[in-house]
């Protein structure tokens, strides 16, 4: 199985015409995603052309180990609606690579035309938008993935978003991650175990998935034997996943948490968390976490050698807990 995203999805690129949206088109073919089609509003005309990518076939990661990689000349139709790109294509995602003045608009388009799933990229979109259309969207029972996030990977089966698809292949261990950067660094430490979905929600303030929205997934996911979580300061969002790892899951949890250097009192990284007294540092978040049965690594690579600890137990997989 895949959290969210199935190798079956359709998926559609809404701003597929720009430079970030054609080279991670690119990339998520090589993937083995489904895309479909691409959305522009240039034009009038309902349908605006094609774009062809040359795919390369991956020797390694997600591509490899399902062996769906895309390879050759592959058209993917441009559209000027996402209504017309999904009634042509039966598209059920969406990712979202449009200017951030922008996306506020196109998230609620996609929502509109019945995208179930929609994984926002972009960064730097004003809150007040951003708070709008996570509400919208859950009204109209859509997903939404982000902002400001690096979108999702299931290796072997597809991915949406900016993730390399040649980090890792398909293994036992979830992620869910505030930093994209962060992600990657965690599928490659771990690339010869293998992850069955690594998810990046974004460090905004709002997100429209969070951590918990993610654990229930790979708590219900038969292919996910461990869980990686990975937080930063600012916030209270470790906290409350702290209570819920307590109190609902079976599925073995290891974390780690960026910032412990950083000074109270002082608004840090383009996410701008803020750390105010005890509330919302790293070592507030690891409290938490250890209280509620999680082992959190001080470094990635001390985390990762947890993770693998974990795995190697003889007890199986999403044993109750004491």
């Amino acid at each position: 199985m895949s959290v969210f995203l199935a190798a079956t999805d359709r998926v559609l690129v809404q701003g597929m015409t720009g430079f970030q949206g054609r080279k991670h088109t690119g990339r998520m073919l090589a993937a083995g995603t489904r895309v479909v089609a691409g959305v522009t509003p240039r034009g009038a005309r309902e349908t605006a052309g094609a774009i062809t990518f040359d795919v390369a076939p991956l020797t390694t990661g997600a591509g490899a180990a399902g062996a769906r990689s895309a390879a050759g000349p592959v058209a993917v139709p441009v559209y000027t609606t996402v209504a017309a790109a999904r009634a042509a294509t039966g598209a059920s995602v969406s990712v979202v690579f449009v200017p951030a003045p922008a996306a506020k608009d196109a998230v609620i388009e996609a929502v509109d035309a019945g995208i179930r799933l929609v994984i926002v990229i972009t960064e730097g979109i004003p809150l007040a938008d951003t708070i709008y259309f996570c509400a919208y969207a859950a009204a109209q029972g859509a997903r939404i993935v982000g902002p400001n996030c690096p979108g999702l990977i299931s290796p072997g089966h597809a991915s949406a978003g900016t993730i390399p698809p040649d980090l890792t292949g398909t293994g036992p261990i979830g992620l869910v991650s505030k930093s994209g950067t962060l992600t990657y660094e965690f599928m490659h430490e771990l690339r010869e175990v293998g992850f069955s979905t690594c998810i990046g929600i974004g460090g905004d303030p709002v997100v429209g998935t969070d951590y918990i929205d993610a654990l229930a997934a790979f708590e219900a996911d038969p292919d996910t034997e461990l869980v990686i979580l990975v937080g930063e300061i600012g916030g209270d969002a470790e906290e409350r996943a702290a209570a819920y790892i307590r109190d609902r899951m079976r599925t073995p949890v290891v974390a780690y948490v960026a910032g412990f250097t950083a000074p109270v009192g002082h608004t840090m990284g383009h996410a701008g968390a803020i750390i105010s007294g005890a509330s919302g540092t790293a070592r507030a978040k690891r409290m938490a976490l250890e209280e509620a049965g999680v082992l959190v690594g001080l470094t990635p690579a001390q985390t990762a050698t947890i993770a693998r600890g974990h795995l190697q137990e003889p007890t199986g997989r999403k044993a109750t807990q004491a």
